[in-house]
């Protein structure tokens, strides 16, 4: 179902139709709280309380509004709005630079040689410890465009900016850890 197709059947339909919504977005919405947290549990626990905070609000929308809603940049808004809500409330995350579940993990091709599979296992955990010290409004940018593939006019809603701001942002969170990976990023699969 596609998002438009998503909201209306909101609009006409919220408690019937909001588990569509989960199903469409669950996934998505953890794995992108996974890579901003780098803790399983808190990443399952930002979810949550993202569809919790998203029913509760569309519970207050009249049908109109819910009916024009753009769901993807809507609930990655407030994913990211509760992630920075818990690390306020002083519930900071532990935070893991390594592999926590098993979508995580690389898979192993047995055609390729066992050391072109350690060298990229661990590039991949030197984007992850790059990715790490980014500041967060570039860790935000990167991972909204190349983790959740969020548009830029998608992102711009997402984090309240203007497109030009998001498209900087992005530019320059690419560049940092292009220059600090020293041009291996195209090796993880990770430039886009």
């Amino acid at each position: 179902m596609c998002d438009q197709d998503l909201a209306r059947a909101l609009a006409g339909d919220l408690k019937g139709n909001f588990e569509q919504l989960v199903l469409a977005y669950q996934d998505r919405l953890y794995a992108f709280a996974l890579r901003l947290v780098g803790n399983a549990h808190d990443a399952e626990e930002i979810a949550q309380d993202t569809f919790l905070r998203a029913y509760q609000a569309l519970t207050t929308y009249p049908a109109e509004r819910r009916r024009d809603l753009a769901p993807r940049p809507w609930l990655y808004r407030i994913a990211l709005n509760v992630t920075r809500n818990r690390r306020r409330s002083g519930h900071a995350p532990a935070t893991s630079l390594n592999a926590d579940g098993p979508e995580d993990r690389q898979p192993i091709d047995c055609a390729e040689s066992p050391d072109a599979w350690v060298e990229r296992s661990e590039l991949s955990v030197r984007l992850v410890a790059t990715l790490a010290l980014l500041p967060e409004r570039y860790r935000i940018a990167l991972l909204l465009r190349h983790v959740a593939g969020l548009g830029y006019g998608e992102m711009a809603a997402a984090l309240n900016r203007p497109v030009g701001t998001v498209k900087s942002d992005v530019h320059r969170a690419t560049s940092i850890v292009r220059q600090a990976l020293g041009g291996e990023l195209s090796e993880v699969g990770g430039s886009r």
